[in-house]
């Protein structure tokens, strides 16, 4: 196996890429493919299409692809960028995986704000950037059947997003393939709340349409306080 190559600045890119496309996040766009070409620890197909990806999240219509957005990694369990919702569901398992997850993160020295949850993949990538390259790599693979799940559902919705999880495979040291994708009930569907409850929402982390704020701060190891 190939050694791994510096590419910090691009998991970076590729967590910012699948964060909410608002006006702030689009602004940054062309600072991101001068990253990615800069860093060069893509190859030339992948990089490609992150920038075909990148035109027309630039050239869209704002409210066009924010709601494409949120139809894409809001509305199924396929596409969910909550990578445990891909192994665990609502499952007794995926509280634990959390927590394990969450402690991989402190231990490194980065904490999460409250709110956030680890398993969201801008966040997981955000962490990985701050690993060195081997380690960086052994992670990513870890998540490499998670990551194809997302990448050949992504795929079958003839995304571009497809990009940014092919060039996570690349990354880790994987390959990109295309895996059987099961039909699925939409998440607004089976989180649905019983009339009881008059359709209260109990959808989590962020209400659709709104922005998913990467909020990661460092822990000082010496005096444990965060900064």
């Amino acid at each position: 196996m190939a050694k791994p190559v510096p590419a910090s600045g691009s998991l970076r890119v590729l967590a910012a890429l699948l964060g909410y496309p608002d006006a702030d996040m689009r602004r940054d766009l062309p600072e991101m493919r001068a990253i990615v070409r800069s860093e060069a620890a893509v190859s030339a197909t992948r990089c490609a299409e992150l920038e075909a990806l990148i035109d027309a999240l630039g050239s869209g219509d704002p409210l066009q692809v924010e709601a494409d957005y949120v139809d894409l990694f809001d509305r199924g369990r396929g596409t969910s960028l909550h990578l445990f919702e891909h192994v665990h569901g609502d499952s007794r398992e995926r509280g634990p995986a959390m927590i394990d997850l969450a402690r991989t993160y402190e231990k490194a020295g980065l904490l999460l704000a409250p709110g956030e949850l680890p398993d969201y993949l801008p966040v997981v990538l955000e962490f990985a950037s701050t690993q060195p390259p081997r380690e960086a790599r052994a992670f990513l693979d870890e998540m490499a059947h998670i990551l194809n799940a997302l990448f050949s559902a992504l795929q079958q919705r003839r995304s571009r997003y497809a990009s940014v999880v092919g060039a996570l495979l690349d990354l880790a040291g994987s390959k990109a393939q295309a895996v059987k994708v099961a039909a699925e009930q939409a998440l607004d569907e089976s989180w649905e709340e019983p009339p009881v409850f008059d359709g209260c929402s109990a959808q989590g982390q962020a209400s659709p349409g709104q922005p998913q704020p990467i909020h990661l701060v460092r822990k000082n190891p010496q005096t444990g306080a965060v900064a």
